[in-house]
Protein backbone atom coordinates (compact mmCIF):
# COMPACT_ATOMS: atom_id res chain seq x y z
CA UNK A 1 0.00 0.00 0.00
CA UNK A 2 1.60 3.26 -1.12
CA UNK A 3 1.65 6.00 1.50
CA UNK A 4 2.79 8.79 -0.79
CA UNK A 5 -0.33 8.65 -2.98
CA UNK A 6 -2.22 11.92 -2.85
CA UNK A 7 -5.80 11.61 -1.72
CA UNK A 8 -8.26 13.70 -3.71
CA UNK A 9 -11.66 13.57 -5.34
CA UNK A 10 -11.86 12.24 -8.89
CA UNK A 11 -12.27 14.64 -11.79
CA UNK A 12 -15.87 13.43 -12.17
CA UNK A 13 -16.60 14.29 -8.53
CA UNK A 14 -14.88 17.66 -8.95
CA UNK A 15 -17.09 18.38 -11.97
CA UNK A 16 -20.18 17.58 -9.88
CA UNK A 17 -19.02 19.93 -7.14
CA UNK A 18 -18.24 22.62 -9.70
CA UNK A 19 -21.81 22.51 -11.06
CA UNK A 20 -23.18 22.70 -7.50
CA UNK A 21 -20.93 25.63 -6.62
CA UNK A 22 -21.77 27.54 -9.81
CA UNK A 23 -25.50 27.12 -9.08
CA UNK A 24 -25.04 28.33 -5.50
CA UNK A 25 -22.92 31.26 -6.69
CA UNK A 26 -25.54 32.32 -9.23
CA UNK A 27 -28.24 32.28 -6.56
CA UNK A 28 -25.98 34.05 -4.05
CA UNK A 29 -25.22 36.82 -6.55
CA UNK A 30 -28.94 37.29 -7.28
CA UNK A 31 -29.64 37.42 -3.54
CA UNK A 32 -26.84 39.96 -3.07
CA UNK A 33 -28.34 42.21 -5.74
CA UNK A 34 -31.72 42.06 -4.00
CA UNK A 35 -30.14 42.91 -0.66
CA UNK A 36 -28.19 45.78 -2.18
CA UNK A 37 -31.21 47.19 -3.97
CA UNK A 38 -33.26 47.01 -0.78
CA UNK A 39 -30.44 48.75 1.07
CA UNK A 40 -29.98 51.47 -1.53
CA UNK A 41 -33.59 52.16 -2.50
CA UNK A 42 -35.82 50.56 0.12
CA UNK A 43 -38.33 50.06 -2.73
CA UNK A 44 -40.44 53.05 -1.67
CA UNK A 45 -41.55 55.98 -3.74
CA UNK A 46 -43.72 57.46 -1.04
CA UNK A 47 -43.69 60.88 0.55
CA UNK A 48 -42.47 59.71 3.95
CA UNK A 49 -39.31 61.76 3.69
CA UNK A 50 -41.28 64.94 3.00
CA UNK A 51 -43.72 64.49 5.86
CA UNK A 52 -43.42 67.31 8.42
CA UNK A 53 -43.97 65.01 11.38
CA UNK A 54 -41.06 63.47 13.21
CA UNK A 55 -41.22 59.70 13.23
CA UNK A 56 -38.38 58.63 15.52
CA UNK A 57 -39.45 55.03 15.87
CA UNK A 58 -39.94 54.55 12.15
CA UNK A 59 -36.64 56.25 11.36
CA UNK A 60 -34.88 54.10 13.95
CA UNK A 61 -36.46 51.00 12.47
CA UNK A 62 -35.43 52.03 8.97
CA UNK A 63 -31.86 52.63 10.15
CA UNK A 64 -31.78 49.22 11.84
CA UNK A 65 -33.15 47.65 8.68
CA UNK A 66 -30.44 49.30 6.57
CA UNK A 67 -27.77 48.14 9.03
CA UNK A 68 -29.18 44.61 8.94
CA UNK A 69 -29.22 44.66 5.12
CA UNK A 70 -25.65 45.95 5.13
CA UNK A 71 -24.58 43.06 7.38
CA UNK A 72 -26.46 40.61 5.15
CA UNK A 73 -24.70 42.04 2.09
CA UNK A 74 -21.29 41.67 3.77
CA UNK A 75 -22.03 38.05 4.68
CA UNK A 76 -23.30 37.34 1.17
CA UNK A 77 -20.16 38.87 -0.39
CA UNK A 78 -18.00 36.67 1.87
CA UNK A 79 -20.04 33.61 0.86
CA UNK A 80 -19.53 34.43 -2.84
CA UNK A 81 -15.79 34.96 -2.26
CA UNK A 82 -15.60 31.58 -0.46
CA UNK A 83 -17.42 29.90 -3.37
CA UNK A 84 -14.97 31.47 -5.85
CA UNK A 85 -12.07 30.19 -3.75
CA UNK A 86 -13.66 26.72 -3.84
CA UNK A 87 -13.72 26.91 -7.65
CA UNK A 88 -10.01 27.73 -7.60
CA UNK A 89 -9.40 24.67 -5.40
CA UNK A 90 -11.34 22.57 -7.92
CA UNK A 91 -9.10 23.84 -10.73
CA UNK A 92 -6.02 23.07 -8.58
CA UNK A 93 -7.52 19.65 -7.75
CA UNK A 94 -7.18 20.37 -4.03
CA UNK A 95 -10.91 20.79 -3.46
CA UNK A 96 -12.41 18.69 -0.68
CA UNK A 97 -9.14 18.11 1.14
CA UNK A 98 -9.19 19.23 4.79
CA UNK A 99 -6.57 21.92 5.34
CA UNK A 100 -5.87 20.59 8.86
CA UNK A 101 -5.97 16.79 8.57
CA UNK A 102 -5.20 16.40 4.86
CA UNK A 103 -8.03 13.87 4.62
CA UNK A 104 -10.99 14.07 2.27
CA UNK A 105 -13.92 16.08 3.57
CA UNK A 106 -17.10 13.98 3.57
CA UNK A 107 -18.98 14.33 0.27
CA UNK A 108 -22.29 14.97 2.07
CA UNK A 109 -20.68 17.84 4.00
CA UNK A 110 -19.41 19.36 0.78
CA UNK A 111 -22.88 19.13 -0.76
CA UNK A 112 -24.27 21.11 2.18
CA UNK A 113 -21.29 23.45 2.62
CA UNK A 114 -19.50 23.43 -0.75
CA UNK A 115 -16.93 26.00 0.36
CA UNK A 116 -15.84 23.97 3.41
CA UNK A 117 -12.10 23.66 3.96
CA UNK A 118 -12.29 21.68 7.20
CA UNK A 119 -13.57 18.19 7.88
CA UNK A 120 -15.93 17.59 10.78
CA UNK A 121 -12.96 16.03 12.61
CA UNK A 122 -10.93 19.23 12.21
CA UNK A 123 -13.91 21.42 13.21
CA UNK A 124 -14.34 19.37 16.38
CA UNK A 125 -10.63 19.77 17.19
CA UNK A 126 -11.12 23.56 17.12
CA UNK A 127 -13.67 23.42 19.94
Amino acid sequence: MATDTKVRYSDAHLDEFKVLILEKMEKAERDLELIKSAYMNNFTNGTDDTSPTFKAFEEGSATMSKEANSQLAIRQEKFIRDLKNALIRIENKTYGICRVTGKLINKERLKLVPHATLSIEAKNMQK
